[in-house]
């Protein structure tokens, strides 16, 4: 069925731009208790100035931690998409993630092995992203759906706690696996997404005086590139989701597996696409990742897949927005954390400390409000 093209543009623009509204309002209400607190604590430092050292850091903290949210809401996605269809956590799209970010760096190692990389324009640069974003698409989601027909389609009428099990034990062998093929293959668990093209440059947007010392507030080009895709990843899953057949059948699925049966939607079909394209989120998220942190093991998975199901219990799980919204709050928390942590306790904790705040947010989101920020019921969710 195809709906109206009023319909279709709803389905992209108006999760933009809740997302962009949710953005400012989280980045504003961060920023006044950050500088709430500096005002609180501005007589313990003889040293420095609290407030004018948080208000000259502020820009540059909020694009640190905007760009970081969005690395979470991206794999945070993979999660939402099979929640809201089979209310199960994939506990193994961690390490779906970490298989997608070797895939990108393989694909690029092998480039580079071949010259391609030597001195390309700039047309060809971001090509070489996008066949590495693409690599890592196929193949995290080539491995979501056969881990979905041999891990969890058999136990899917068992009691919740067995398939949960399951996808922690597949979580262990798909990072044991890498292990030993990194290990067999190349004598070491560490590789290195090559360096090439203008993505390393910095965009300074202005420059602000600290103490007498110019600050540029800027940008990395490959950060921008990682919120743009996050973007697109997001309208066109929405747009998948609301204004297509596909996405019909993925909601009818959602809602009720045995009327959709009988509805004449093949079920075991649609959860198997239901796993590749959150299974190609993750992957399209790891190969992203390991292209602006440049360096990827068989363990990467494992944080960022934390932080991401964080995000997405944050943020409403199941819900496509809440799960950005989610990991952009999360982001945001954490690079204020890193920041002025130090500052404000006179360096009693530091930049280490700032994991603390994604699972304390995730206890006290789940004994406040299960939910989540934009928590519907599970079947309005998908």
């Amino acid at each position: 069925m195809h709906l109206p093209r009023t319909n279709a543009l709803e389905a992209v623009l108006r999760p933009l731009g809740q997302l962009l509204l949710f953005m400012l309002g989280s980045s504003l209400a961060i920023s006044a208790i950050v500088i709430l607190a500096a005002f609180l604590l501005r007589g313990t430092r003889d040293d420095m100035d609290l407030v004018q050292i948080t208000l000259v850091l502020l820009p540059q903290v909020l694009i640190d931690g905007i760009t970081l949210g969005f690395v979470y809401a991206t794999i945070a996605l993979g999660y939402t998409m099979v929640y809201g269809v089979l209310e199960f956590i994939n506990f193994a799209h961690g390490e779906i993630f970490m298989f997608g970010a070797f895939a990108g760096v393989e694909l690029m190692i092998f480039m580079q092995g071949r010259g391609l990389l030597d001195d390309p324009s700039h047309l060809a640069s971001y090509l070489f992203i996008l066949l590495a974003v693409l690599a890592g698409m196929g193949i995290s989601g080539a491995l979501a759906v056969t881990v979905e027909r041999i891990a969890y389609r058999p136990l899917r009428g068992a009691p919740r706690l067995v398939p949960l099990i399951s996808a922690i034990g597949v979580s262990f062998f798909l990072q044991d696996i890498m292990r030993f093929y990194q290990s067999a293959a190349n004598g070491d668990f560490y590789r290195s997404f090559p360096t090439f093209g203008p993505f390393s440059e910095r965009l300074i947007l202005f420059t602000v005086d600290l103490n007498g010392r110019p600050l540029d507030i800027a940008i990395q080009v490959k950060s921008i590139i990682m919120i743009v895709v996050a973007i697109l990843m997001l309208a066109g899953l929405n747009y998948l989701v609301n204004a297509t057949r596909l996405g019909k059948a993925i909601r009818a699925v959602a809602q009720d597996q045995r009327t959709a049966s009988l509805m004449g939607i093949n079920v075991n079909a649609i959860i198997a696409m239901t796993f590749l394209i959150g299974g190609a989120l993750g992957g399209a998220a790891g190969a992203l990742f390991a292209f602006k942190f440049t360096r990827v093991d068989p363990f990467v998975g494992f944080l960022p897949g934390l932080k991401a199901f964080t995000a997405a219990v944050l943020g409403g799980i199941g819900n496509i927005t809440g799960a950005m919204l989610g990991g952009i709050v999360l982001g945001l928390l954490e690079s204020f954390a890193a920041s002025y942590l130090s500052f404000f306790t006179q360096g009693a904790f530091g930049a280490e400390y700032k994991d603390i705040f994604a699972f304390a947010i995730l206890i006290a989101i789940l004994i406040f409000r299960p939910s989540g920020l934009l928590g519907q019921t599970v079947g309005q969710k998908a």
